[in-house]
């Protein structure tokens, strides 16, 4: 069963209506400053870290993510199943100009008051949760602000500075307000939800370890290049090699994981491989 961080269970339900093609540059104007670039990231949330397997921190996937050209990518409805599909959910939508400022403007506003030495908000007396990202790129403000423990703070600390607690209730206010969207942005400004189609994914490959009781039908690798010499080694002590596939080789893959689960035995050339997919956002490349 895979495990995730309570905080990452946030269930962000969403409604996005279509716009026009967003321009090249900056917006500027009488509303924020910001980069239309289709991998210019404006606003992420994301966690890190806590007690959980390294295969939840390879394919983990931020809650939150929108785009200078107004994409929003955020997590699908999960399947709560056994094994789980090999690949994750994962939603795309768009969100046109007048949305796109309500929330830099939210954003922005959030992280106004918090000073520029507390970007580690770390001050928590819990152990193995995760730390929230919340990352803003928007109006002449780049910054990447760590939340330790965010959701499991519900007073102030005995110890804990007035003014980092006061930033961590910043923080979970403007977390807790992107994942409701449709209640407050202008309206017209959010288009339907559609199946995030990355272009690329990084994949963990390592030796297939097989479950007891719980055979599995096994799916042929179909790319030319051997599965056994596929990526590099991984952050982890040796068992997980990492690479990058994209354009029609992910397409062709895609297609074969589509079918398959996460216990799924890949094979090529008599071994047998676990692999797990972690789509590529469009600001990400490379492990």
């Amino acid at each position: 069963m895979k495990v995730r961080p309570a905080a990452a269970s946030l269930v962000f339900v969403l409604t996005l209506a279509a716009c026009a093609d967003a321009p090249v540059g900056p917006v500027a104007g009488d509303g924020i400053d910001h980069g239309t670039a289709h991998d210019h990231m404006l606003v992420r949330v994301a966690f890190e870290g806590g007690f959980t397997p390294i295969e939840w921190t390879y394919t983990n996937f931020p809650t939150f993510a929108l785009f200078g050209d107004g994409t929003l990518v955020l997590p699908g409805a999960q399947i709560e199943i056994y094994p789980a599909p090999a690949l994750p959910a994962i939603s795309s939508r768009r969100v046109a100009e007048p949305g796109v400022q309500a929330i830099l403007e939210h954003a922005l506003d959030a992280i106004a008051t918090i000073p520029g030495d507390l970007n580690d908000l770390g001050f928590m007396y819990v152990a193995d949760v995760p730390t929230t990202v919340v990352t803003i790129s928007a109006g002449g403000v780049d910054r990447t602000i760590r939340a330790y423990g965010l959701a499991e703070l519900n007073e102030r600390p005995e110890g804990m500075p007035e003014e980092e607690y006061r930033a961590r209730i910043r923080l979970q206010e403007l977390v807790m307000k992107l994942g409701t969207l449709d209640s407050w942005l202008p309206e017209g400004s959010l288009g339907v939800e559609a199946p995030y189609e990355a272009s690329a994914a990084r994949l963990f490959v390592g030796k297939y370890r097989e479950v007891d009781d719980l055979p599995q039908e096994p799916s042929p690798w179909p790319l030319d290049r051997a599965l056994a010499a596929f990526g590099e080694a991984a952050d982890d002590p040796g068992f997980y090699r990492c690479g990058v596939v994209e354009g029609a080789d992910w397409t062709t893959l895609h297609e074969a994981a589509s079918r398959a689960n996460e216990l799924t035995p890949w094979t090529d050339a008599g071994t047998r491989s676990t692999i797990l997919f972690r789509p590529l956002l469009p600001d990400e490349n490379g492990c």
